[in-house]
């Protein structure tokens, strides 16, 4: 799996009993899609949505009760639209 790498190992560092911080000192860059590129195929859109079943299937209650996630924003639809009501 290559989508969700980032996030996978974060929980996995959760569930051994870490912590994930942050810390203003530190700088680090992500590349996203440097290594997968872009869904731009049917093949590469199929591969992401079994990617997105598996995360949903691994850490789905994890995912859904996120506390660095705004209650206030919906888990369904467009990313970061308003909850109605907030969670």
């Amino acid at each position: 799996s290559v989508a969700f790498n980032d996030i996978d190992f974060c929980l996995r560092i959760r569930v051994a009993g870490y912590r994930n911080l942050w810390t203003p000192y530190a700088e680090l860059y992500h590349h996203e899609s440097a290594s997968r590129g872009y869904e731009d195929t049917p093949e590469k859109q199929a591969r992401f949505r079994g990617e997105v079943e598996r995360m949903r299937e691994r850490w789905g209650e994890v995912l859904v009760n996120d506390p660095c996630y705004n209650p206030n924003l919906t888990l369904t639809g467009a990313a970061f639209d308003l909850a109605f009501p907030p969670r």
